[in-house]
């Protein structure tokens, strides 16, 4: 209401000054002032309720019009019939602009639609050479191919990573939600890092959970396989333990460099590495960014406990409601 009468103040301010002007030159010509007050006091009456009609149109079309900004892909069939020519014109100003935003969000979207093609391809593709290597490799036990073995592994996490980031938010993600045993999972995954278990020396402690979950298998393997890789990186030496809180809690334990208190909060962020990535000048920032998006998608949550010098534990609730289908 303020807004309206300081938007249309000018109406106001031109009645009065005429009321002004009439009763100047009424008193001029020494005539009585009931003559100007009178009239005035109808046309004021008149102007407003002319001023309180025009309010609560105009606040119907504002609230019509704040109804649409929720609605930007239905804006134009939204948009009501006003008469006044300026309400057309802006009309077809926004239907131009809709017209304009759809083809660049078509263009858009192709664009994205083709590179997502083309790495999906890439990273298929480049599976070939790397398992030809493996197999090359597997005939050989010396520290360098077992180096070179280790450095392959390597690879290949990186191009799972880039499949997994490719088709995390499309609309053919595959998660199939079943009952599984969460050792048949860690234990798939650890026979991934058994040689660099066996080369760095690093200590095993697992001794099985026997608990089932509902999860989607080939998507928590991708979450444990990025924390046991992290954990092998940021430990040189100790040991790591994989055990499990009730009700379903999955802890990964290290004995490594742990992480500093300032970064622990951001270790999930997208692109972040801390003080601990930009030593190692190697680190993306993705892998664990993946994970806790992937456990949200999953219905799981993933938090981290560490100190510097004392380790770092992730650890990954697994609990959940059944999934029921109507």
């Amino acid at each position: 209401m303020r807004r309206y009468i300081i938007e249309h103040i000018g109406v106001l301010v031109i009645f009065v000054v005429c009321i002004a002007v009439f009763a100047s030159a009424f008193a001029l010509y020494h005539l009585p002032l009931e003559a100007v007050l009178y009239p005035a006091a109808l046309c004021a009456a008149l102007i407003f309720c002319y001023v309180v009609a025009k309010y609560y149109r105009a606040r119907k079309k504002h609230r019509a019009l704040v109804c649409l900004q929720r609605l930007p892909e239905n804006l134009c069939e939204s948009l009501q019939k006003y008469n006044k020519q300026t309400d057309a014109d802006y009309r077809a100003i926004i239907e131009l602009l809709c017209e304009r935003e759809m083809k660049n969000r078509e263009a858009d979207n192709k664009r994205l639609s083709e590179a997502i093609d083309y790495y999906t391809t890439w990273a298929h593709q480049i599976k070939t050479p790397i398992a030809s290597m493996r197999l090359t490799l597997q005939n050989e036990d010396t520290p360098t191919s077992r180096r070179l073995s280790e450095d392959l592994f390597r690879i290949e996490q990186y191009v799972d990573m880039v499949m997994c980031y490719l088709r995390l938010d499309s609309d053919s993600t595959d998660y199939v939600f079943r009952e599984h045993s969460i050792d048949n999972i860690i234990k798939g995954t650890l026979r991934k890092f058994a040689g660099q278990f066996i080369g760095r020396g690093i200590r095993l402690e697992y001794a099985g959970i026997g608990k089932t979950v509902v999860t989607d298998e080939k998507w928590l393997s991708f979450v444990i396989e990025q924390v046991l890789s992290n954990a092998l990186k940021y430990t040189p030496s100790g040991s790591i333990t994989i055990s499990v809180d009730e009700p379903a809690v999955l802890c990964i334990k290290d004995t490594g460099i742990g992480i500093a208190p300032e970064d622990l909060p951001r270790i999930f962020e997208r692109g972040y590495t801390g003080f601990t990535g930009r030593a190692d000048k190697k680190a993306s920032g993705l892998g664990l960014n993946l994970c806790k998006r992937i456990c949200s998608n999953l219905g799981h949550t993933i938090t981290a406990e560490s100190a510097v010098g004392a380790g770092t534990t992730i650890k990954i609730d697994l609990s959940q409601d059944r999934i029921s289908f109507e």
